[in-house]
């Protein structure tokens, strides 16, 4: 059973940016990214308890075409995501939210 997914609205707004910067470089790739980090997701809210905890109660899902992961929070009812985060940036920004 899937549990809900909620995104953080600064997870949301990563997301979001991540997706519109792959599409200024080439038409149609930030679609790809948005598919790929969808699976992600959806993989998230079918297992959640799949990925390594990486920092207190905090899971990482890595993406496989993008440098990218998905970091967030099992609750009992839901999926909480804080973070669709470049793996190159400074991590303690995502761990601040935490």
């Amino acid at each position: 059973m899937s549990l809900p997914l909620v995104f953080r609205r600064t997870a949301q707004l990563e997301f979001d940016e991540a997706a519109l910067w792959y599409e200024a470089r080439r038409i149609g790739l930030g679609v790809e990214f948005a598919a790929e980090i969808q699976k992600v997701v959806d993989t998230i809210a079918e297992y959640p308890d799949r990925y390594p905890i990486v920092f207190g109660d905090v899971r990482e899902a890595r993406a496989r075409r993008y440098p990218y992961c998905v970091y967030y929070r099992r609750k009992p009812e839901r999926v909480v995501v804080i973070a669709v985060f470049h793996t190159s940036r400074d991590p303690s920004n995502w761990q601040a939210r935490a």
